[in-house]
């Protein structure tokens, strides 16, 4: 669905961060206001050690994201909420395994181990994120033929969540995505977020990649190609 490039892209951050001069590099901090939004994407128990559809090194994004996200005052969370069976799962497919695609009615779809299964402990939210302000919680992919990676509009390009109508009714602009995975539902997120009309920033420390076939190199370049801007979280003043 998304076109993805072959180009890599968008290491200038990190390697610009490195050159200026530590008192410039501070006074360059971006420091939220009311206007922006920190999107903490996917943080459960399936995608995190010892989940069904582990993401490596996933645990160590939540205290990156509950420092920064003492900056925020608005902060949307989001859970992936499949139902049992979903056309997204190996398992719905008879001779299938995990991470193979195949075509469904909106395109491409790569196929997951079951995972946050409605009201399953998968599917809840981590219990070390410590987030007290979080305003809102965008359930996403309870379609049960329809997957969802971004948290603004499922994987057939049409059906919403709501989640853009909700961020311009409170006056944000400007948000800052968080969360797992980088190489899916974080992109998608980002490069949805970029259609809907807001700046966006993809904080990099703070996200971790399934990086299946090479899809964590092509996520940043789409990501780059839309105008996403890549930052680390020692960029937000907190």
């Amino acid at each position: 669905m998304i076109d993805r490039r072959q180009v890599l892209a968008g290491f200038g951050v990190a390697a610009t961060a490195a050159l200026v001069p530590k008192p410039l590099w501070a006074a360059a901090s971006i420091k939220p206001d009311d206007a922006s939004a920190l999107l903490v994407i996917d943080v459960q128990n399936c995608f995190l050690p010892g989940g069904s559809l582990a993401v490596k090194d996933g645990e160590q994004v939540v205290p990156i994201i509950n420092r920064i996200a003492k900056s925020f005052a608005n902060v949307v969370m989001t859970q992936d909420w499949h139902t049992p069976g979903h056309a997204s799962f190996a398992s719905a497919h008879s001779g299938k395994k995990p991470f193979e695609s195949i075509d469904l009615r909106y395109g491409k779809q790569v196929l997951w181990p079951d995972h946050c299964v409605q009201g399953t402990e998968g599917a809840a939210l981590s219990k070390e994120l410590a987030i007290p302000q979080a305003g809102l919680v965008i359930r996403k992919g309870f379609h049960k033929d329809v997957d969802s990676y971004s948290a603004f509009t499922e994987a057939d390009g049409k059906t919403t969540t709501g989640l853009a109508a909700y961020l311009k009714a409170r006056q944000v602009k400007r948000l800052f995505v968080a969360g797992l995975a980088t190489d899916f539902c974080v992109a998608w997120t980002a490069l949805d977020a970029r259609k809907a009309g807001f700046e966006t920033y993809v904080v990099e420390d703070a996200c971790r990649g399934i990086d299946t076939q090479g899809s964590l190199a092509k996520a940043w370049a789409d990501m780059a190609k839309a105008g996403v801007k890549r930052i680390q979280s020692g960029e937000i003043a907190v």
